[in-house]
């Protein structure tokens, strides 16, 4: 930790704080990418930060002293209860309150993380979306599969769900599990179908930073859940004009400064949107891109502190 800060030590640095869960190949990609751009980075877990209201500023920020960072990049939240990870994304809010850029902020990740609140801003901008459903009772969910698995198959996914897992198609209504198993909401989505002539199943991650879309990828697999994570393969792809514009329509809808915008198209070819991610890894990316897309997260953070966020005052 103290490595990075060493390696970009100068005076008049900016202090960035990156929120991450673990100590993993992302947060030190990230780390080291904001060294190299001339910042003191130091990993924090928003699980060891809270508030202090003796403190001057209100906030205990784990590895900031009695000081606040200039900056806050979210890498990661971190799994917890409900009260845990509304703590955490208070401390977020409260950042934002006392001047601090936070990238994402707490509402735009608070609105990618719930797939529900996801769905319906894409709707809101009038963008294309499968149709979805999240309901908190298991008649209700019943209700809906025995209407809509009529006319295809749904696709359940947990609501504050990530990286693939959890995922189940839904057929018929006698395979939706039981309420608690879903913790108690069911979100449905219709399932999209690949074309006709598709020789596997395929979907586009779209990595949106500072209102554009730098860098995107097909990610393949012989089954219809497509995530790296889960061993779908990555593929470079050069996005037409229409499709990147779209991703960029789909950030500015949920208010992300940087993210990955996950789209398919159907079986007529028309894209469809399916999730915006407001803490997205870059690993499988990064085996396509041709350039170091940490250094372009932190190059993009830092211009955007830079050109408008507020400097804020040390506590002793």
């Amino acid at each position: 930790m103290d490595d990075f800060a060493q390696d970009a030590a100068t005076a008049g640095a900016p202090r960035i704080a990156v929120a991450v869960d673990l100590y993993d190949w992302h947060a030190r990609d990230l780390c080291a990418a904001f060294a190299r751009a001339g910042a003191r980075a130091t990993p924090i877990r928003l699980a060891q930060c809270g508030f202090d209201t003796r403190r001057r500023h209100g906030l205990s920020i784990h590895g900031f002293g009695g000081d606040l960072p200039d900056a806050v990049f979210v890498r990661a939240i971190g799994s917890g209860t409900f009260e845990s990870v509304t703590l955490r994304l208070s401390v977020l809010h409260a950042l934002e309150d006392l001047g601090v850029l936070v990238g994402n902020g707490a509402r735009a990740i608070e609105i990618c993380v719930d797939k529900a609140a996801t769905s319906f801003r894409l709707l809101a901008a009038g963008l294309p979306t499968p149709p979805t459903w999240a309901v908190q009772s298991e008649d209700a969910a019943r209700r809906i599969a025995r209407r809509e698995c009529a006319h295809g198959p749904l696709v359940l996914k947990p609501l504050f769900g990530a990286q693939g897992f959890g995922l189940k198609l839904i057929r018929s209504e006698d395979d939706l599990p039981a309420l608690h198993e879903v913790e108690y909401v069911y979100y449905l989505q219709r399932f999209v179908a690949a074309p006709k002539d598709a020789r596997d199943y395929s979907d586009m991650r779209f990595f949106v930073s500072n209102d554009a879309v730098v860098a995107a990828m097909i990610r393949r697999a012989p089954d219809w859940i497509t995530n790296i994570k889960l061993g779908a393969k990555p593929e470079r792809l050069d996005a037409d004009p229409a499709l990147s514009r779209l991703a960029l329509r789909a950030a500015e809808s949920v208010g992300a400064q940087f993210c990955g915008v996950d789209m398919i198209c159907d079986e007529k070819g028309a894209p469809q949107l399916l999730e915006v991610n407001s803490m997205p890894g870059w690993r499988g990316l990064q085996k396509v891109a041709s350039f170091s897309v940490a250094d372009r997260l932190a190059g993009d953070f830092l211009q955007r502190m830079r050109a408008g966020a507020k400097t804020v005052a040390r506590v002793a």
